[in-house]
């Protein structure tokens, strides 16, 4: 018996034996196994690379090994991206958008090993961006590929996927419920209450397997200080200085990789980025890496160890210079993480706006306290967290439990719920869509929890091209046309020269009260009783484009062009029947 006829009666044993249901459970507690193992293995590759680096540094002086170390990371990555993935495997988070409204959640296999080898090589030697977003598109394609394995049907698929991403947030955070709300908040995956349960059966098994092998401690240990109402204007304060900060995030990374973007050599952008990131680590080591030990340090009010192994070292007792040096991190943090990605390095944004929130709010509370308020900087520096993760992200409710989870800050949810929907709302005045989501939504290809658009994004226009429509030549005679007709199930004909380009239609209705009339047959050319379309459809375009189209013209039947070539018709009835199919089955318990 071959492999595959063994395949075969295994499919054949499951659809019999175990029915659909049990069987998704079963799977999404796969799923939360594998992906905590891949998170575990990720995060224990970055530490033992950064510490083996890094044992020798002495806390009081700069090391020129910054200037080479995220070099070598990022060259080394990039090698392996080029020559043993041959595949672009960046911006994880985005990749998912797409799979699941564009490729029908399939992910490629190799992404469920190839970015924990990449990203712990480029963060273990410095690279500025962090390892969730890698560890996400691995358990995401874990769970997509478990489920092509098995032949589960694309909505099926698409969970799979979702719990990939719950178990992947749930293990390398040690946040059940915020992998959870990250699947359908920032993934915007339309659940039903059904389709929740195996969510929490991958999350809570991965955080479960995380403690397990890691310890039960949360990731930042915190004493903070009670909420007090009286601070709640300070909160305010603090959630609009968030938003505007998540502005200059979000624009600030898009501008520098459009920059880079540019730049077509890879050997270029690795030597532009390469130097951009070693300067900025040399001259400010809280850029290197993750920068959690920066975090955790603010956190717990020694800000002074973020002035360790810099050539600001001693300086850390004066408030202008402390200011000062928080403030040059914030701006920079943006340059080092996207210089990282850019120049070949693997990475994700989870961590650098983690970094960015935290230096935020202790920055926004020493400036208050300067000024004579006392508001205490750790809380503060926690509610910059949430902060600064709801509007990059426009996940305010990932930021509120996640952070809240990482430190077992549960008394300061007031706060976070404050400066999260806040620093939320101001950015969404100015970009409606997260750094994740941007790129996809303006190219109409990002699935969204507005159900009409979720379900035109997973219409593809080429799929619904129709061929049948007949064509005929600008220079034929009426009479021509009229043979066409009768033999013709279509009321619409297109008019194209020898070269394939579209010029125009015949549609039956311009032409049925001449049509019995046969002294005309010779005397009119089709150039002549031909019109434009009200509206024309062009290969690529989105499923909300040509609906779009469709509404404004009003009408039934719309040309589909590559350039100016002929290529078919797509029909109203057509769209909305695949409409109707989809939602169907996106809706189906």
């Amino acid at each position: 018996m071959t492999w595959g006829e063994r395949y075969t009666k295994i499919l054949q044993w499951r659809e019999r034996s175990i029915p659909n249901d049990r069987f998704v459970l079963l799977l999404s507690f796969i799923v939360g196994v594998c992906t905590s193992l891949a998170a575990c293995l990720l995060k224990g590759l970055i530490h033992l690379i950064q510490y083996l680096l890094t044992l020798n540094f002495s806390i009081n002086e700069a090391h020129y090994m910054y200037l080479v170390y995220p070099s070598v990371g990022i060259v080394l990555a990039l090698l392996f991206v080029k020559y043993v993935v041959k595949d672009d495997i960046s911006h994880g988070v985005t990749k998912i958008l797409f799979a699941i409204s564009q490729r029908k959640s399939i992910i490629k296999p190799h992404n469920m090993w190839s970015s924990i080898i990449a990203s712990s090589v480029t963060i273990g030697f410095g690279g500025s961006v962090g390892a969730e977003a890698p560890v996400v598109l691995t358990g995401s394609a874990i769970g997509s590929n478990l489920g092509r394995l098995f032949k589960l049907d694309q909505k099926t698929l698409m969970l799979m996927v979702g719990c990939g991403a719950a178990g992947a947030i749930g293990g390398i955070f040690k946040a059940p419920i915020a992998g959870i709300v990250f699947t359908l908040e920032v993934l915007m995956l339309d659940m039903t209450f059904s389709s929740v349960i195996p969510l929490l059966i991958s999350s809570v098994t991965a955080t479960t397997i995380a403690y397990i092998l890691q310890g039960d401690s949360a990731l930042f240990n915190l004493n903070s200080e009670a909420f007090s109402l009286s601070r709640i204007p300070y909160y305010i304060i603090l959630g609009l200085v968030c938003g505007f900060s998540s502005l200059y995030f979000t624009r600030g990374m898009n501008w520098i990789e459009d920059m880079f973007r540019k730049v077509k050599n890879i050997w270029v952008k690795f030597a532009i980025g390469g130097v951009i990131l070693s300067a900025l680590i040399f001259i400010f080591p809280p850029l290197y890496g993750e920068g959690y030990d920066s975090i955790s340090a603010l956190l717990n009010l020694n800000q002074s160890q973020i002035f360790e192994k810099s050539l600001f070292y001693g300086l850390q007792n004066s408030t202008i210079w402390l200011v000062a040096y928080l403030l040059m991190i914030i701006l920079f943090k943006i340059f080092a993480s996207a210089a990282t990605n850019a120049a070949g390095g693997c990475g994700g944004i989870f961590a650098p706006s983690l970094f960015v929130g935290c230096f935020t709010g202790f920055l926004v509370a020493v400036i208050l306290n300067v000024m004579g308020v006392d508001v205490p900087a750790q809380n503060f520096a926690l509610a910059g967290m949430a902060g600064l993760m709801s509007g990059v992200m426009h996940a305010p409710l990932t930021g509120i439990f996640l952070i809240a989870e990482l430190t077992g800050g549960y008394t300061l949810f007031i706060p976070l719920m404050i400066v999260s929907v806040i620093s939320y709302i101001t950015i969404y005045v100015f970009e409606p869509h997260s750094l994740y989501a941007m790129r996809l939504a303006k190219k109409g290809e990002l699935m969204t929890h507005h159900k009409d658009k979720a379900v035109l994004s997973l219409l593809k226009t080429d799929d619904l091209i129709e061929t049948d429509i007949q064509t005929i030549a600008p220079s034929a005679m009426f009479g021509d046309l009229i043979k066409l007709i009768s033999q013709s199930k279509r009321n619409i004909f297109a008019v194209v020269d020898n070269k394939g380009v579209f010029l125009g239609i015949v549609s039956l209705e311009e032409v049925r009260n001449i049509m019995f009339r046969p002294e005309l047959y010779n005397r009119f050319t089709v150039r002549r009783l031909m019109v434009s379309p009200p509206a024309k459809v062009y290969i690529g375009d989105s499923m909300e484009t040509v609906a779009r189209k469709f509404d404004d013209s009003h009408a039934w039947n719309l040309p589909v062009l590559d350039g100016d070539k002929y290529v078919g018709f797509v029909s109203k009835s057509k769209v909305f029947t695949a409409y109707r199919d989809v939602l169907v089955e996106l809706s189906s318990e």
